[in-house]
């Protein structure tokens, strides 16, 4: 009787969480939301234009994906598309850098050229991309928009660049910041000669980018919640000793305090981009008076 009171029972058991086979989920079926962290299915959010159905945030696109969304389809033609960056001053670590960029993005540069059609108006866009190192303004995408600039004058169509930026490239020192200058003789000379030049600023742009090309649009627009500024939040409450608005540098900010024309929904923006065209084209009708 004793013994079998000190007999070891057998229970049932039941496997452990990391005990159980993982199910491996498909990269992109599934994206939280960064700002209210919504969980949604990627193609819905595919379908509403990567924008957060609970709250309007709009998730960053990439440069391909910009152009698909907003140039006519099948009208776009890239311009320099073999133009890649070198390593000029042999920084440290920075042409293995480049390399696992190319890689991780699937684009050559931080920014994509080229000409097409917006609401069959025609149009040179620069389209800059945030995921290949962070959207840095190095001498290549300096060159590859100075060069789209040009081809705007040259073709006598409006120029459409789309901003997103950390700033200069710090690997190419004063090569990266003389792109400041170069960019903005071009668009003026452009802007002298009559061209119509649309700025879109998305999230974030800053920096080198903020101070040069991307302000200087005869209008000047953003995406909601786009962060819009030169120097970084913690760098300047900690040069002036204050504490900052929350909605700081937002493009809502910034068109509250007349750096933007307007801040245009997503899902707007094609249409407002085609109304602007549409006012800026001399007909051949009106030209000729009839």
């Amino acid at each position: 009787m004793f013994k079998d009171l000190f007999q070891k029972k057998k229970y049932a058991t039941v496997p452990s969480v990391t005990d159980r086979p993982k199910r491996d989920i498909p990269e992109g079926l599934m994206n939280k939301c960064s700002k209210c962290g919504t969980i949604q299915y990627g193609k819905e959010l595919e379908k509403n234009l990567k924008v957060c159905s609970s709250c309007g945030h709009h998730f960053r696109l990439n440069a391909w994906e910009r152009i698909q969304m907003i140039i006519d389809e099948g009208s776009f033609q890239e311009f320099d598309e073999g133009l890649e960056s070198v390593d000029p001053l042999e920084f440290p670590g920075y042409a293995s850098k480049l390399v696992a960029q190319k890689k991780s993005s699937g684009l050559r540069e931080a920014v994509v050229t080229g000409e097409g059609a917006i609401g069959s108006f025609p149009v040179v866009v620069a389209v800059m991309s945030f995921d290949f190192f962070s959207g840095s303004m190095g001498s290549v995408v300096g060159e590859k928009i100075t060069r789209a600039i040009e081809q705007a004058l040259e073709k006598r169509v409006p120029l459409l660049i789309f901003s997103t930026s950390g700033g200069a490239r710090m690997q190419e020192s004063i090569l990266s910041l003389m792109q400041m200058a170069k960019t903005s003789a071009a668009l003026a000379k452009f802007q002298s000669e009559g061209g119509l030049y649309i700025s879109v600023l998305t999230d974030p742009t800053f920096g080198g980018v903020t101070a040069s090309f991307a302000m200087l649009g005869d209008y000047n627009l953003a995406e909601p919640g786009a962060f819009v500024g030169f120097a970084g939040r913690i760098v300047i409450e900690q040069t002036i000793r204050q504490k900052l608005p929350d909605n700081f540098q937002t493009a809502e900010f910034n068109l509250q305090h007349g750096q933007l024309d307007k801040v245009v929904h997503r899902k707007d923006l094609k249409g407002l981009l085609t109304k602007l065209l549409d006012m800026h084209t001399v007909r051949e009708d009106v030209a000729y008076g009839r």
